[in-house]
């Protein structure tokens, strides 16, 4: 199967539902209410999509730090995905009905695991429906596989790195939180607020249409346009989860060296020592 592009459209699956070298997987996740998406997944979902949860599949365990939504196993992962069949021939398709953050969770984990036959369905499960296209009550029987990951550590950041490169000439932090998150007026989430000293605030959301589309790339190129692309571009939000869509939406619109922090804000302030911002950055 040809190489296809990070988001695919509603059409082009439609045609593809019944191609062995595609794999649907529904991400549907509701934030604090865990057992949400998995519930709506059981009462409808698109034919022949598996399920994977965010906090069941696509997490590890939360332990002192590395916050709220640690990254899986390596191993771990690999295995949940032999067991839906999913190996290097196969074409993974995400989607889900969060505007994009959980599927693109999927999408990185699967960059990062060296699997890059992946895409997110573009407008997710609510363009699916008002579309009329075919759901279904039915969960399919997984052919196991094997997957093997090739980790691509280059796709990642950790927190000493972060620490290190705070006000680094060639680094820049993006924060994807909306702005009076990042600001520090406002903290749902977690136990602080604020941001990590020079991180400048993209709200991931932006980088969607308004009817929930992903923007085009000329559209993401000028979005990005005051971030230089010849330097190096963390992002992250506040538990690793939102800073996803913006780490696609760079690399769709041309950066090269684009890296998540996974533990994100959650993981940032579990270390009393590090520094905390407050308020604007000067861009």
């Amino acid at each position: 199967m040809t190489r296809l592009t990070d988001i695919i459209s509603p059409e082009w699956l439609l045609h593809h539902l019944d191609d062995p070298d595609v794999i649907i997987i529904d991400c549907r996740f509701t934030l604090g209410q865990p057992e949400a998406g998995f519930k709506a997944y059981q009462q409808q979902h698109l034919p022949g999509a598996f399920h994977l949860d965010l906090e069941k599949d696509l997490s590890g365990p939360i332990t002192d730090h590395g916050g709220r939504h640690p990254l899986p196993n390596p191993q771990k992962i690999a295995k949940t995905f032999e067991n839906m069949g999913i190996d290097e021939q196969k074409h993974v398709i995400a989607y889900d009905d969060q505007q994009g953050a959980m599927a693109a969770r999927l999408w990185w984990l699967l960059q990062y695991l060296g699997h890059s036959k992946v895409s997110i369905l573009d407008g997710g499960w609510s363009k699916w429906i008002e579309l009329g296209y075919p759901t279904t009550t039915i969960q399919p029987e997984a052919k196991p596989t094997t997957f093997t990951p090739h980790l691509h550590q280059e796709l990642l950041a950790e927190m000493e790195e972060i620490r290190q490169k705070l006000h680094h000439p060639d680094t820049i932090l993006v924060d994807s939180r909306d702005e009076r998150r990042y600001r520090g007026e406002y903290e749902p989430m977690d136990p602080i607020a604020g941001h990590i000293p020079g991180a400048r605030n993209y709200f991931w959301q932006e980088v969607l249409q308004k009817q929930g589309e992903w923007k085009k790339t000329s559209e993401l190129e000028k979005h990005f346009q005051a971030l230089p692309k010849d330097k190096e571009i963390i992002v992250y939000c506040g538990s690793g989860v939102t800073a996803t869509p913006n780490f696609l939406a760079l690399k769709q619109a041309g950066y090269k060296r684009v890296k998540l922090y996974a533990g994100s804000w959650s993981d940032w302030i579990s270390y009393p020592d590090n520094p905390i911002a407050k308020g604007e950055e000067n861009g």
